[in-house]
């Protein structure tokens, strides 16, 4: 076999042409040449278009995309931290709205969106993406108040917008009066005469432990999402002694789990009469629970969700909306204000309760058969 030939070196190694080439050809200037990638409006059409057609002869691909992020101190790039594996961001209705509402929101700087999400491996180092990440900010929309995932973000000390997370010193906050939202569900299920009620929380640490929750386990919590909803709940339900919360922990955010935890629930405590959960898409999975237990929604059981997809206006679901879109809205701006050197304020946005065919008042209790 013949011995492999070497790389070619010299002058014909060096023969990729260049930005200085397609002006030599053109006999303009290397500004112009420039200006037709980068400042496109500084040039006719037919100029920029004979420009773009003698590159294409001559081979020419464009300025280098990392020789130039690196002239101007920027990438172009924000990084949206998700505490979650990849799919899940996509199979999660709020976070894809979310995310197509933050991107249209930077979009027209000319900024591109980094997804980084969390391994599936829960031994692995969820804080390798942040830590090599070439970004010029980031976005953290899930992540447990002092992970190290929240903690490697804010090393980093880039223009940082904390989504629905506790504040943090050098770091701009959006969120939702998410206390509020719960404690206005759980006050409707009350004042129809629910008594006896369940709740289906999002996860309360990273460590997941779905099935009931513990007064050791609420203890632990660590996502503010969870506590503040939970603590909403308890405000409600703190006027009535007769009240009773059975709080249920989903391991992931999906109809499965929601369907599971309320078929749990029930079969653990069947005088529940009403539930409400923290997110529209595990008060889907309560919809099919009841359903496969044979009981009416709402005669049996009420349900109450969280978010107010555009699904469950359908579904006749009783829920919490908040404005997801003025969401990522508030956090695009907040992120380009950064990046412009300015500090804006913080943002909570309201939610609001919207009553549908999913609650009513208890059914009286039977009548003892003689």
């Amino acid at each position: 076999m013949p011995p492999a030939k070497p790389a070619p070196t010299g002058p014909r190694a060096a023969s990729r042409p260049t930005l200085r080439d397609v002006a030599r050809t053109l006999g303009v200037s290397v500004a112009t040449v420039s200006n037709a990638y980068n400042r496109p409006d500084q040039l006719s059409e037919d100029l920029r278009g004979r420009i773009l057609a003698a590159a294409r002869d001559l081979g020419y691909q464009g300025p280098d995309p990392l020789a130039r992020s690196l002239r101007r101190g920027r990438t172009g790039v924000l990084g949206v931290v998700y505490d979650a594996p990849l799919e899940y961001a996509f199979a999660d209705p709020a976070a894809a709205l979310f995310l197509g509402s933050v991107t249209r929101a930077v979009q027209d700087r000319d900024l591109n969106v980094l997804l980084l999400a969390a391994p599936h491996d829960p031994q692995a180092d969820a804080t390798l993406a942040v830590r090599n990440a070439s970004v010029d900010g980031f976005i953290v929309y899930c992540a447990a108040g002092g992970s190290p995932l929240l903690r490697a973000v804010l090393d980093r000390a880039l223009p940082t917008v904390l989504v629905d997370q506790d504040p943090q010193a050098g770091s701009a906050h959006v969120g939702i009066d998410d206390a509020g939202g719960a404690q206005a569900a759980a006050a409707h299920l009350l004042a129809l005469g629910h008594r006896q009620l369940g709740a289906l929380c999002l996860e309360l640490a990273g460590d997941r432990h779905p099935g009931p929750v513990s007064a050791a386990r609420e203890a632990q919590v660590a996502y503010r999402t969870t506590a503040q909803r939970i603590r909403g709940y308890r405000a409600a339900t703190a006027g009535h002694p007769d009240a009773t919360l059975h709080l249920m922990e989903a391991g992931q955010n999906t109809p499965a789990d929601g369907e599971a935890l309320t078929l749990d629930l029930l079969r653990a405590h069947p005088e529940v009469t009403g539930v409400v959960c923290m997110s529209d898409v595990l008060a889907q999975g309560a919809l099919r629970a009841a359903a496969t237990l044979g009981l009416s929604v709402p005669g049996d059981l009420s349900v109450i969700g969280y978010d107010d997809l555009p699904s469950s206006g359908a579904l006749n679901l009783t829920t919490v909306w908040q404005p997801t879109p003025d969401k990522g809205a508030a956090v695009g701006a907040a992120i380009l204000a950064l990046l412009d050197g300015q500090e804006p304020a913080s943002v909570t946005l309201p939610t609001r309760l919207v009553v549908r065919g999913s609650t009513a008042p208890p059914r009286p209790p039977a009548a003892p058969t003689r």
